[in-house]
């Protein structure tokens, strides 16, 4: 298949916040053209980008997985929906073993053969590692257990039927997965390579980490008791963000596979997993003291382009820090891109085959217009990129 790549540029503007914070709880930073910015990483928006998914509807709960260490548990609720006679401890026993039939290690925690001594309880064996499963991944394996349920130790001593769970748990990917990509470190055939990069956003401007000192009233303080019944400190931040992704359509479509439904075209699933990463990307905010700074805001610009060269971030447009001596950070922002853009696809991209689109609001970003076809809704602007993107798909190689 021919290299399809698929570039998404976002300026975004955030109050007084905290997004995303490093270890001393302060919003991450970075350095870059010289002087500090604010930093999201690429780990918060992708967590973002798929909670998005399915607090949104973006996708069925079928074309999704689920992250988590908790895989025993997860796949004994599912073998115990198939069969009513198999619950509790037989369940979580079926589980184990054929989570350990895959290839994945598995062991009780500390914590939990801890708390079970003291209860009298089975503690229940958990992943050593985040394990990323889809839910058609997890139905098949809850259905093999089932099948071995009568001596589900003997049932995986045969070769056949181990190699049938390694299979199961490697293929048929839902969406996520094939997004955002699956590593175990050591069960490597497990790994799934991502189809998506997701760059730190980083301001477009220099940036200076701030303090908010706080305090707390207690409500049933009398009048003779003075004083805060709490006081805090709290960093943050404001910033235009400039955001960039790039998924590796082919990539996505390799991981795919034949996709999620056997009624469909191979393209289908594909273009539905595009369109609901891009609406995901665009729309998604990592909730980092969220109740907090109640920073909701969406981009002020959207940049998308569909290319058979290698991606492009245009990030280099800000390695001199936007100043924003008129009060404020947009419109220069976008008067660079506007410049940069061109600038950058004339030297490197090849124009016959680049599609662009832009999606703007307000008159600060008016120079983004010209780059490509303006769409005048984030819907719009979906499905003009998921028509494209699966035109491409059916050309031949």
């Amino acid at each position: 298949m021919t290299r399809i790549f698929l570039d998404v540029h976002a300026l975004q503007t955030v109050p007084p916040s905290n997004l995303n914070r490093d270890d001393t709880g302060a919003p991450k930073t970075a350095v870059y053209g010289g002087v500090p910015r604010a930093r999201v990483s690429s780990q918060a928006w992708k967590r973002a980008t798929r909670t998005y998914f399915a607090d949104e509807h973006l996708l069925e709960p079928s074309e999704l997985g689920v992250r988590t260490k908790k895989v025993v548990e997860v796949l004994a609720e599912r073998i115990a929906a198939l069969d009513e006679s198999l619950r509790g401890d037989s369940a979580l026993t079926l589980a184990d073993e054929t989570v350990k039939a895959t290839g994945l290690k598995t062991e009780v925690p500390k914590r939990k053969a801890d708390a079970a001594k003291e209860s009298g309880d089975t503690p229940v064996p958990e992943a050593k590692y985040l394990v990323f499963l889809s839910a058609r991944q997890l139905e098949g394996l809850a259905r093999l257990a089932v099948d071995g349920a009568a001596d589900i130790t003997a049932f995986f001593k045969d070769k056949a039927n181990k190699d049938k769970a390694r299979q199961i748990a490697d293929s048929r990917h839902s969406v996520d997965v094939a997004l955002f990509g699956r590593m175990v470190a050591d069960a490597a055939d497990f790994n799934v390579d991502a189809a998506v990069q997701v760059a730190h956003a980083i301001s477009v401007h220099r940036v200076e980490i701030e303090s908010d000192y706080y305090t707390a009233v207690d409500d049933e303080n009398t009048e003779e008791e003075t004083g805060a019944g709490m006081i805090g400190t709290v960093d943050f931040n404001s910033a235009t963000l400039y955001r960039y992704a790039a998924l590796g359509v082919h990539q996505l479509a390799a991981n795919l596979g034949q996709g999620l439904r056997d009624d469909e075209p191979r393209t289908a699933p594909v273009r539905r997993a595009v369109e609901a990463f891009v609406h995901g990307f665009v729309a998604s905010l990592p909730t980092g003291k969220i109740n907090t700074f109640g920073h909701h805001t969406l981009p002020d610009a959207i940049v998308v382009k569909l290319r058979t060269t290698r991606p492009i971030s245009f990030v280099a447009a800000f390695e001199e820090p936007v100043r924003g001596d008129q009060g404020g950070h947009v419109r220069e922002a976008s008067d660079r891109l506007a410049a940069y853009i061109p600038d950058i696809e004339r030297a490197y991209g090849d124009e016959e085959s680049t599609l662009t689109w832009v999606l703007r609001v307000g008159p600060n970003t008016l120079k983004l217009a010209d780059l490509g076809t303006e769409a005048d809704t984030l819907t719009g602007l979906v499905a003009a990129v998921g028509s494209a993107v699966a035109e491409r798909l059916e050309q031949p190689a």
